[in-house]
């Protein structure tokens, strides 16, 4: 018999149940995969989330084709061009030609690579905000995972486009701005209208692959329905359009 002076003690908790751990993927196998098992990929950026490798990649992506471009292009030929159709050209005089000729092939070879961090963190805050806009719950770094991955097969396929294109046709029928041939904007004459051209180079391949892309990674990583994650990536993706038509529509391209 117990003793009945003893102090009742109850039984203890059951213990919680805790989420099972996902797969884990080497680095080399998150790089590779991302092209052909996306959603195994995103599986396990959701238990490890990693961006730094898909960053690098990127930033060497950004650079070779810079790099090509300026061989291919005479860049400022190509920018005193542009200068030359702006309606604001009659009341530039020279030097003020000659700076803004400068300053766009510095643009071009220093600005546009540095661009692409401050683009994956300023992305990455926008999925952040946009999957607490529709009830999900992630972590920054885990957005940043997203958006790095989901950038870079199209950042690949888009720099093995790029290339073709500098390589194939003369350069002086390149247009820099313009170089992937993904989108029907590519295809529109110099004198076409600028916002027409910015609105039809929305609707490109590559950028579509890459919203598929995200909308997995939303779904697999902050756990959020299909439907969710899709309007996160689409409502993004035109706020974005609206300005760059927009802008093109104000400042002529």
């Amino acid at each position: 018999m117990s003793d009945p002076n003893q102090e009742f003690q109850p039984p203890p908790p059951p213990p919680l149940a805790s989420e099972p751990a996902g797969e884990t993927i080497s680095t080399p196998a998150t790089l590779t995969g991302i092209f052909f098992e996306p959603s195994r990929v995103f599986e396990a950026l959701r238990t490890r989330p990693r961006f730094l490798m898909a960053t690098i990649v990127l930033m060497v992506l950004t650079i070779a084709v810079t790099f090509a471009v300026f061989q291919r292009i005479d860049m400022g030929e190509y920018i005193r061009e542009k200068m030359e159709r702006s309606p604001n050209a009659a009341q530039q005089t020279e030097q003020q030609k000659e700076i803004g000729v400068k300053f766009g092939k510095i643009f071009g070879a220093v600005l546009i690579p540095a661009f692409v961090p401050i683009a994956l963190l300023a992305g990455a805050g926008l999925y952040l905000l946009g999957v607490m806009a529709f009830g999900g719950s992630i972590t920054y770094k885990k957005s940043l995972a997203v958006w790095a991955y989901s950038s870079l097969p199209p950042a690949v396929l888009g720099s093995v486009v790029a290339v073709l294109v500098l390589f194939l046709k003369a350069p002086e029928t390149i247009d820099p701005e313009h170089l992937l041939v993904t989108n029907p904007g590519a295809f529109m004459g110099t004198n076409s209208s600028p916002a027409l051209v910015a609105l039809l180079s929305q609707l490109d391949v590559l950028r579509f692959f890459g919203l598929f892309l995200a909308a997995l990674g939303l779904r697999k990583v902050a756990k959020m329905s299909s439907g969710a994650a899709w309007g996160v990536v689409i409502s993004l993706f035109l706020i974005g359009a609206i300005f760059k038509i927009a802008a093109a529509a104000i400042f002529g391209g």
